[in-house]
């Protein structure tokens, strides 16, 4: 995830385009540049985030009424100067912007390095101002160079682009990643979010999947890819800046559970990065996740899936206690690291003592990070900043990634497909939220909380729990449900409530007969289950999943419930949910 802008003025730009993306920096902090036009492309760039590098190199101070600027959120190279964007061609005279992931750039890139361009930088983006270089070198006006550029890109991309030949244009396309326009009377804006134009501005057009902008000073026009013309509605945001920021969202962290759907597919994307990392493996005898917190649950479903699937004993061990299992390692063992910010302190003492003997892979949000400068493999989870405290859109990505790995481990070509499909039904969770916001009504008194599931969902139970702990201080506990009887059972009365995971499968009837045991003693019920299961139509709280997701999926969507469960009992209570008492968002002490 990163941010973008680009305007056309009646003024100098550089002041306006400065302050506007500013406001998109929760986008991307690690580095920022800005490009515009003159009698030339006009470049300022720099690593580290906006106040640091404007204090270095002066950004607004930059000729030109057309330009265009980028924070980013590092995906292909890590955080530096030449990773920076905006990129330019061989020649200078063409600079884009972008946000997404575009999948199939190595094959251009090596196309384009056959013909003779030069690359400055790692990136994927690198290679949109070649291609529209090597289109408008051909003969194609800068329009016509974009759409043929953009028919050849396989991935997401929100992108605004200027040309030397061109002064007074900026051309946008828009894929799977946000975009907007923004009309004003000294101007026009495209920005990837409504924060970075408020204050310009409160006229907005959205622009939608496969459509070509060409913006002016005094002119819009939106095409198909076949460069139709197209009608678009105006809109008028009423936001305040702060709640533009966050989508119109109250906080932060619902902003970031109604980004999940997103996440799943950006993160779906390194499908094939992580099957040639896997076809590199050599045969390992064991397997050992490593992680803290929120990363530690999805290591434990990692667990589950690695010895079901692939009958690879795999243990899960707390980074902080790592080093006390350091002799049980060998060259026949891969040891996996799951962290969102890549430099949680005992994970990276942890990541130095398995190098002396192991293979290493981590599972990282944040390119560049410590961690992923000293793994020998890395995934990066592509879940974009994370500004809450409590862990939401990171913690599915993880998981995705981790079921990637595992299927293509497996040649699980079956599990791929399925995963194919779960952000359309992510998308359909989140429409019954006001289902969620009346449950959490009943519990914002409540003293303890008990959540229970078995296999796959043993670790969501636990995951649960921790999300009702970290923004509710609410006592909150996660269970496998076969373990009640050996003395949580003791706990279970009147009107405590108590989460069950029950999806279908083979784990479906002991854990029935669990939750029985449950509401004998007189607790409350929440029930995550199937729609067809006509055997909890007694239990009035539940949230029943059509289609039916079998139980290897459910820990990729149950947890969804559980977040938003959380969040509105947070939010009854009157608790910040994007800032917990006590806690951090990296936690680099040990």
């Amino acid at each position: 995830m990163c941010g973008i802008v680009g305007c056309v003025l009646d003024k100098k730009a550089a002041p306006t385009i400065i302050e506007s993306i500013k406001k998109l920096e929760y986008r991307g902090y690690d580095s920022v540049g800005i490009a515009t036009v003159t009698d030339k492309i006009n470049l300022k760039k720099g690593s580290g985030k906006i106040k640091d590098v404007n204090n270095e190199i002066h950004l607004t101070d930059i000729d030109g009424n057309t330009g265009i600027a980028h924070v980013r959120w590092a995906t292909h190279g890590i955080p530096t100067k030449e990773n920076a964007h905006p990129h330019c061609d061989c020649d200078e005279k063409i600079s884009v912007v972008h946000n997404g992931i575009i999948e199939n750039y190595q094959e251009l890139k090596e196309q384009l390095l056959e013909e003779g361009h030069i690359f400055k930088s790692d990136t994927d983006t690198e290679v949109i101002p070649h291609l529209i270089e090597k289109y408008m070198k051909e003969g194609q006006e800068f329009l016509v160079a974009v759409q043929s550029t953009i028919k050849r890109l396989k991935g997401s991309y929100a992108l605004a682009i200027i040309s030397k030949d061109e002064p007074g244009k900026i051309i946008g396309a828009r894929n799977e990643s946000p975009l907007i326009v923004g009309l004003a009377d000294h101007g026009n804006f495209l920005a990837s979010d409504v924060p970075a134009i408020l204050k310009e501005t409160n006229k907005v057009i959205y622009l939608d999947n496969e459509e070509i902008i060409v913006l002016t000073q005094d002119n819009v026009d939106i095409m198909d890819l076949e460069l139709n013309k197209k009608e678009k509605n105006i809109d008028i945001i009423t936001w305040s800046p702060e709640m533009a920021e966050k989508g119109g969202y109250d906080h932060f962290m619902l902003k970031e559970i109604h980004e999940e759907p997103q996440v799943i597919k950006d993160t779906l994307s390194e499908s094939n990065k992580i099957n040639e990392i896997v076809s590199n493996f050599k045969n390992f005898n064991r397997i050992c996740f490593v992680a803290c917190g929120t990363s530690y649950h999805a290591s434990l479903i990692g667990e589950y899936l690695i010895e079901t699937e692939l009958a690879i004993p795999t243990e899960v061990i707390l980074a902080s206690e790592f080093e006390f299992f350091k002799k049980t390692l060998d060259d026949h063992t891969l040891v996996i690291f799951i962290t969102q910010s890549g430099e949680t302190a005992d994970t990276l003492k942890a990541l130095k003592i398995a190098k002396e003997k192991s293979e290493t892979l981590a599972i990282v949000n944040v390119v560049g990070s410590s961690i992923t400068r000293e793994a020998d493999h890395v995934i990066f989870t592509r879940a974009g900043p994370e500004i809450g405290v409590a862990a939401t859109k990171t913690y599915l990505s993880q998981l995705i990634c981790i079921y990637l790995l595992v299927a293509h481990m497996a040649e699980n070509n079956e599990l791929l497909e399925k995963l194919g499909k779960l952000s359309e039904l992510s998308e359909e969770l989140l429409t019954r939220e006001e289902q969620i916001k009346e449950i959490s009504k009943k519990y914002k008194y409540a003293r303890d909380f008990f959540y229970i599931g078995r296999g796959f969902n043993y670790p969501t139970a636990l995951e649960g729990a921790l999300k009702l702990k970290e923004i509710t201080y609410i006592h909150g506990e996660g269970y496998a449900a076969g373990e009640l009887k050996h003395g949580p059972l003791a706990l279970i009365e009147d009107n405590i409530p108590v989460v069950g995971l029950l999806p279908p499968g083979p784990s479906y009837a002991k854990t029935f007969s669990n939750l029985q045991e449950i509401i004998s003693r007189g607790a409350d019920m929440i029930i995550l289950g199937s729609k067809d299961d006509k055997q909890i139509d007694m239990i009035e709280d539940k949230l029943l999943f059509n289609p039916v997701i079998d139980e290897i999926l459910a820990p990729l969507l149950y947890i969804i419930d559980l977040q938003l469960l959380a969040y509105y009992i947070s939010i009854l209570k009157g608790i910040d949910p994007d800032k917990p008492k006590n806690l951090a968002k990296s936690v680099t002490v040990q």
